[in-house]
């Protein structure tokens, strides 16, 4: 596995990449291997913006980790873990506003700006993320 590819049926092939970034490689240019820990602070290019439909989600891998892209319908991009504490819900299939996203299983709500639960349960991680030369970059 790759640490930038799609997690559903659609190849890293299928994915274009940003000038100089290859699927697999930071966005800096250093190659990071598929197996290898996560390096924080690193930046991944994981899809192309039009990937994410306005007011939807999509589950990835970036430099190992499984992340949650979503592209509010203000077009704003926000980026979480992919799985839900509480239960390991699908979080890209999750509800969203522009202040909150909501977990698809039991409907625990988490914050955009600090991924703390409404409800004081466990938080998510949230990761920064924004978009590069057409491309959705997020950093893990």
């Amino acid at each position: 596995m790759s640490t930038a590819t799609r997690l559903d049926h659609t190849t890293e092939a299928e994915l274009p990449t940003t000038p100089g970034t290859e699927r697999g490689t930071s966005a800096s240019g250093v190659a990071v291997p598929g197996q290898a820990a996560p390096v924080r602070g690193e930046a991944y290019a994981v899809c192309r913006v039009d990937d994410v439909p306005l007011g939807e989600g999509r589950a990835f891998v970036a430099g190992g980790v499984q992340v949650a892209v979503f592209r509010l319908r203000d077009g704003s991009l926000h980026a979480t873990q992919a799985a839900c504490p509480h239960a390991g819900g699908p979080l890209a299939d999750g509800q969203t506003d522009v202040d909150v996203l909501v977990c698809p299983l039991h409907l625990y709500a988490y914050r955009w700006s600090d991924g703390a639960a409404t409800s004081g349960a466990a938080p998510i991680r949230v990761y920064p993320v924004h978009e590069s030369g057409g491309e959705i970059v997020v950093e893990v």
